[in-house]
């Protein structure tokens, strides 16, 4: 790779493992709807300047529907289950969590589009519900599917959907442009949330809504750039693979920004997790990834 792919593959890894800590900052003052909310407006006040400087050209009329369906799937639902659940779930665990979403794509591509899944790909999904089994019972104390673990669960899997789907507007808009709509659309979707965001904001500690203001800047713009570039120059698997770094990156990074060190059974949870999820993608489950990411 050259200097170009792997800063891209930096800011992927960084970013994208950044925004779990920066979540359980902002729910120190945000709700999960209003830090949702907040989030995807500043996505979106940065896609609109950077629209506007760019001419970028807006979508149909008739891909309307559809475009605020991926806009509700990939990042309303995606990002407001991912903040219920880290109420209760640190971002470590968080991050080794959303990392199952490789399964789900693979799962959703046998499914509606008839993708072949060998027998390597059913035994790494079992060995990544064992690991998340460890994960649960290291942020419980028991092994128990706790309502948070499940909420981070359904934003996986809302993601996947959002990724595995999107390929034919992809092609027809392009990543950066198509990123920008959905991203619109969640804002629109969530504005059902306005009321009583303007107190949250006037109450919310400055450092507090600074990280959301990070969140809404970088996980949530720059690195969807970096992703789109690293598609465009290496394809898909290759842009996919940055995300098996983002754990490591999220718990050095919630160690480092909010204290939270995360428990051995975590640890071990996350590493059988990981490997299971490793399994289906160095089993020619590369095709999943060709169909979104």
């Amino acid at each position: 790779m050259n200097s170009k792919s792997v800063t891209a593959h930096i800011l992927i890894i960084t970013l994208w493992g950044s925004a779990f800590a920066g979540i359980r900052h902002g729910l120190e003052a945000y709700s999960p709807e209003h830090l949702s909310l907040l989030r995807l407006l500043v996505g979106s006040l940065a896609l609109f300047l950077y629209a506007a400087f760019t001419k970028m050209k807006m979508p149909q009329i008739k891909d309307l529907p559809v475009i605020f369906l991926f806009g509700f799937l990939g990042f309303a639902v995606y990002q407001t289950a991912l903040n219920f659940g880290e109420q209760t779930v640190s971002a470590g665990a968080a991050s080794l969590l959303v990392s199952t979403s490789p399964l789900f794509i693979g799962l959703l591509g046998k499914l509606f589009f008839h993708e072949k899944t060998g027998k390597m790909y059913w035994a790494g999904a079992f060995v990544s519900i064992i690991g998340i089994f460890f994960i649960s019972f290291g942020t419980g104390g028991h092994f128990e599917l706790g309502v948070g673990v499940l909420l981070i669960l359904i934003a996986s899997l809302s993601e996947s959907l959002y990724f595995v789907f999107q390929k034919k507007y992809l092609n027809k808009y392009g990543s950066i442009p198509f990123t920008a709509y959905t991203i619109w659309a969640g804002a629109i979707c969530m504005l059902i949330y306005a009321p009583g965001l303007g107190s949250e904001l006037i109450e919310a500690p400055a450092a507090v809504t600074w990280s959301v203001i990070y969140l809404g800047l970088f996980p949530t713009v720059i690195a969807y750039f970096a992703i789109a570039y690293v598609t465009a120059e290496s394809g898909a698997s290759e842009a996919a693979s940055s995300l098996y770094l983002t754990p490591a990156a999220s718990i050095v990074i919630a160690w480092i920004w909010l204290g939270e060190v995360p428990t051995m059974t975590t640890l071990i949870g996350g590493i059988i997790t990981l490997l299971g999820v490793s399994l289906t993608f160095f089993t020619g489950k590369k095709q999943g990834y060709k169909n979104g990411w």
